[in-house]
């Protein structure tokens, strides 16, 4: 019986490999997402369905159902077009033709700046959104609100999210070390686990931060208290020095040249650390 049977070659152990990892790595993406359960739901349906026709042998129904899986790939498209366009957008800016399209700042003025004014905010209650761009763009954001041209100051931002100023709803977009943009609406995260807790700013926060690697301050009209979103995270109650030490992290790093396989292997790293953070998740429910 063993001499039927024909082994791989080199070459088909190598693409069993790459299928063993793709799908391992797949079914981790898929864990903790809005849409697996309507995932799971067609899968069940669809393989209940082909063994049911197959068994009673509807023949017109099992032809149907032959052509459902170019339909289902659509319909994947659309329930995962959240992680779908986020995972893009991160391979955009850890593009291995290029170091990314956005650079690291030069010096502390932002930072500063920032921090000040979220400390004014923060003394005095007084609630604001502040996004801060980095390589993925956020111009379709910055339509939604007045458009601006700025320096930052903490003079400008603490003025504009004044509760009787004009602009104060809605969130700051800072691209550039300019205000670029305010009274703008972000998208309202999904995740279900914060949506309990938080207020519409921090859904705010998280929902941009979603969707790209900006960062976002939120300071609490009710307690005052200072919150960060970054790639999807919330760190809340930071003080003068904590959000300092963050924003400098993130901001002041020194640019460098990278080549392709660098690149490759931070878009590589970025992917999976989302993965494992969304099975982190989906296995503490």
């Amino acid at each position: 019986m063993w001499s039927h049977l024909e082994f791989p070659d080199l070459n088909g152990w190598l693409e069993i490999l790459c299928l063993a990892v793709l799908f391992y790595y797949l079914f981790f993406f898929l864990r903790g997402t809005r849409g697996a359960p309507v995932l799971i739901g067609l899968v069940l349906l669809f393989i209940g369905l082909v063994v049911l026709t197959r068994l009673i042998h509807l023949d017109a129904l099992n032809w149907v159902l032959g052509r459902v899986p170019v339909y289902l790939a659509v319909a994947l498209l659309i329930i995962f077009q959240p992680e779908i366009r986020r995972v893009l957008a991160e391979l955009g800016k850890q593009s291995a033709l290029g170091g990314g399209f956005g650079g690291a700042l030069g010096n502390g003025t932002l930072v500063d700046q920032v921090v000040r004014a979220v400390q004014y905010l923060a003394q005095r209650k007084t609630g604001a959104l502040i996004a801060i761009e980095r390589t993925i763009g956020t111009r379709p954001i910055q339509e939604t609100g007045v458009k601006l041209d700025g320096v930052v100051t903490p003079e400008l931002l603490s003025g504009i999210f004044s509760p009787h100023a004009p602009l104060h709803d809605g969130g700051v977009i800072i691209a550039g070390n300019r205000i670029v943009a305010a009274r703008c609406t972000f998208p309202l995260s999904q995740q279900e686990e914060f949506n309990r807790n938080l207020g519409t700013r921090h859904r705010a926060a998280l929902g941009l931060s979603d969707e790209t690697d900006a960062i976002v301050i939120v300071v609490s009209e009710e307690t005052g208290s200072i919150s960060v979103s970054h790639e999807g995270r919330l760190i809340q109650d930071l003080d003068e020095d904590r959000l300092r030490h963050f924003l400098a992290g993130l901001l002041l790093r020194e640019p460098r040249t990278e080549h392709a396989l660098e690149n490759l292997q931070r878009f590589l790293r970025a992917l999976f650390g989302r993965l494992l953070r969304r099975t982190g998740r989906a296995r503490a429910e």
